[in-house]
């Protein structure tokens, strides 16, 4: 039961030393309302009827189900039928073939307050939340919603190359490149000099944090007040490489045709920091900021150790979280001249 859950650090910016939100959480996640960190509900068969009937009212992509929920008061309740959610509640997944389901959650939160925290990267608004008998889910605030509850116009970029299931396939989401996402920029976005360094920072930290997971509808536009559109706050990371055995790049045209593969590429089956160059150079970044990022992310960040610690992951997913990031900053550190 809740009263069994000890609690040491915030659920949301897993800042040490809190038993439940910190200020900060509460102002960036919950609009300054003081919420418990406990759903008044379990996450089992007793309960999974109105969880069925929530799922519903949005769309579910993948394995996870995702219910849509509001602030009421002190607590965070499911929506019912007509209710506009503002926030989206993630479970771990039912799906049994996945390694260490129950601690997804978890990294999905742990790699977006990275991504946050330690890299400037502008997120969805996140953090932890814990059913009545301490299994975590993972909430987000929706960021498609403004402040009086209309949407905002967004598409993601499998909507932008118009490509759908019966276009493509079940597996449409992960058709083409990322240098073909990036050439898209210049005709969608007004100021796309700025977004495409936006975007190439995204896929150089979504390689190394392992998101293996990172396909056309984890991309979205989204408009402005002014009516422009701008690269939509980054949402669904997390290091799938702890849930499932998968390449390095979700899209099957990875960063871009082989041709532009470095020797280092062709040779180890990995890329290495001349490939993400060449893939800024391919998607017009400009050399500056090509060389400001990657010398960025080639040093090591005391945030990843010093969050993971933090993190609500096991100690051995800890572990693991680690060794892929080091593996992974290893393999970006290469040149061909190494």
């Amino acid at each position: 039961m809740a009263k069994r859950l000890e609690i040491k650090n915030c659920p949301g910016m897993l800042s040490v030393g809190f038993s439940t939100y910190s200020p900060t959480a509460i102002r960036r996640v919950f609009d300054n309302k003081k919420v418990s960190h406990i759903l008044g509900f379990s996450n089992d068969d007793s309960h999974r009827l109105i969880l069925d009937e929530n799922i519903g009212l949005i769309s579910i992509s993948g394995v996870q189900e995702k219910y849509s929920a509001i602030v009421d008061g002190k607590q965070i309740v499911l929506t019912t039928e007509g209710v506009q959610g503002r926030y989206l509640i993630k479970p771990a997944p039912d799906y049994k073939r996945l390694q260490h389901r129950q601690f997804m959650p978890a990294n999905e939160h742990l790699t977006m307050q990275i991504a946050r925290q330690g890299y400037n990267i502008q997120t969805a608004e996140n953090a932890l939340v814990f059913f009545e008998d301490g299994e975590a889910a993972y909430i987000t605030k929706r960021f498609d919603i403004n402040a009086k509850g209309a949407k905002i116009k967004q598409e993601d970029f499998a909507s932008l190359f118009q490509i759908t299931g019966e276009t493509h396939g079940k597996q449409f989401k992960y058709t083409g490149s990322y240098t073909e996402m990036g050439l898209l920029f210049p005709k969608y976005v007004a100021a796309w000099q700025v977004e495409i360094t936006k975007f190439f920072r995204l896929l150089v930290f979504n390689y190394l944090f392992g998101n293996g997971d990172a396909h056309l509808k984890n991309f979205s536009l989204q408009q402005t007040v002014n009516g422009d559109y701008v690269l939509s706050p980054a949402y669904d990371l997390l290091n799938s490489s702890l849930h499932v055995n998968d390449e390095d790049f979700a899209l099957t045209g990875g960063l871009f045709d082989k041709k532009y593969y470095s020797e280092i590429y062709k040779q180890k089956g990995h890329p290495c920091q001349d490939d993400f160059a060449t893939l800024g150079k391919l998607i017009r970044v400009s050399d500056v900021q090509i060389k400001k990022i990657l010398n960025e992310f080639l040093l090591s960040q005391p945030l990843v150790y010093s969050l993971t610690e933090q993190s609500f992951l096991d100690e051995k997913l800890k572990r693991m979280y680690i060794r892929s990031y080091e593996e992974r900053l290893k393999r970006l550190r290469r040149t061909s001249g190494i």
